[in-house]
C-alpha cells in the first residue's frame, strides 16, 4: 500500500467492488463491505461514489440485474427462483430495480428476450444485453480523484 490516503482509499475501493464483482449473490451490505476493508460505513459510501459515480448499493443492485438478464435469457428458471439465485431478498425489490435498469419487468424480459442470444459468443450477449441506464454510466472507469478527507 501506499502512504498517499487517496491511493489507498481508491485500492480499497478498488477490492470492495471487486468483492462486490466475486459475492453479488451474497448478503452483502455496506457496513459488511466496510469492515472488510477496515473503514466506516459513511466514508466508504462517500469515497466509493466519488470513485464511481453510484453508492455501493446501485453497484451491488446493478451487477445482480445483470447476472438475472443472464438467467431470465435462459428460459429454465422462474422470475422468483432467479430473484433468489442473485441474491435479493424481495421480489418486488426485485422487480423494481429490473424495470428501473431494463425498462422492462423481468417476466416481460424472461418472455421477449429468451433465447435472443442463443448462438452468441458470451462476451458478445453479455456487451448486447447489458443493462442500459437513464444517466451516464460511469461502471468501469474511474470519475477522477478521489475528494479530499
Amino acid at each position: 500500500m501506499t502512504s498517499d490516503p487517496r491511493l489507498r482509499d481508491l485500492a480499497l475501493l478498488r477490492r470492495v467492488r471487486d468483492r462486490m464483482d466475486r459475492e453479488f449473490a451474497q448478503p452483502l451490505d455496506v457496513e459488511e463491505l466496510a469492515r472488510g476493508v477496515h473503514m466506516s460505513a459513511g466514508h466508504l459510501s462517500r469515497q466509493f461514489r466519488a470513485a464511481y459515480g453510484e453508492s455501493p448499493y446501485a453497484y451491488l443492485m446493478t451487477r445482480r440485474i445483470e447476472r438475472a438478464m443472464v438467467l431470465l435469457r435462459r428460459g429454465d428458471l422462474s422470475v422468483t427462483d432467479v430473484c433468489f439465485a442473485v441474491g435479493c431478498q424481495s421480489l418486488g425489490t426485485f422487480s423494481t430495480r429490473f424495470t428501473e435498469l431494463v425498462g422492462v419487468p423481468p417476466s416481460v424480459y424472461r418472455s421477449e428476450y429468451a433465447d435472443e442470444s442463443a448462438g452468441l459468443p458470451g462476451c458478445v450477449s453479455r456487451e448486447v444485453t447489458r443493462p442500459t441506464r437513464q444517466r451516464e454510466p460511469v461502471r468501469n472507469r474511474e470519475a477522477g480523484p478521489l475528494a479530499p478527507h
